[in-house]
């Protein structure tokens, strides 16, 4: 059901979130990926999920660190309400200057443009690109 929500019927335990007896709607969750290692002078574009689906995009020369302060609050006002943002793609090393350009681009994409390229599908991404109005 890529890029679609998924209709949810509780009481239920939802990607480690009970909901008390209500319809809802859920984004999809993507599966996480691997971090990589730091790269001396470069710099990798990341997208992470939070629980309620949401997607936030950024850059950094130690994605695991990154995380790890996303997780405890410290990295963005974005994630801060989110205990446990998950890393579901991951692009680069790029010089610095690579890196903040990538992340302003995907920024501005629809949300169906960031989920065909968390899914690898590259077919999908270029057709989206093709209908841009």
């Amino acid at each position: 059901m890529a890029g679609q929500f998924l209709e949810v019927e509780c009481p239920e335990l939802v990607e480690g979130r009970f909901v008390s007896g209500h319809h809802f709607l859920m984004a999809e969750m993507f599966p996480m990926v691997d971090l990589p290692d730091r790269v001396l002078d470069l710099a990798w574009g990341y997208i992470v999920q939070t629980g309620d689906g949401s997607l936030y995009i950024g850059h950094s020369h130690d994605v695991r660190e990154r995380l790890r302060k996303h997780r405890f609050g410290l990295g963005s006002k974005f994630t801060n309400d989110d205990p446990v943002p998950r890393s579901v793609s991951i692009e680069g090393p790029f010089p610095l200057a690579a890196a903040v350009a990538r992340e302003f681009q995907v920024k501005r994409w629809t949300r169906a443009k960031k989920e065909a390229l968390i899914r690898g599908d590259m077919r999908g991404l270029h057709e989206l690109s093709k209908s841009k109005t």
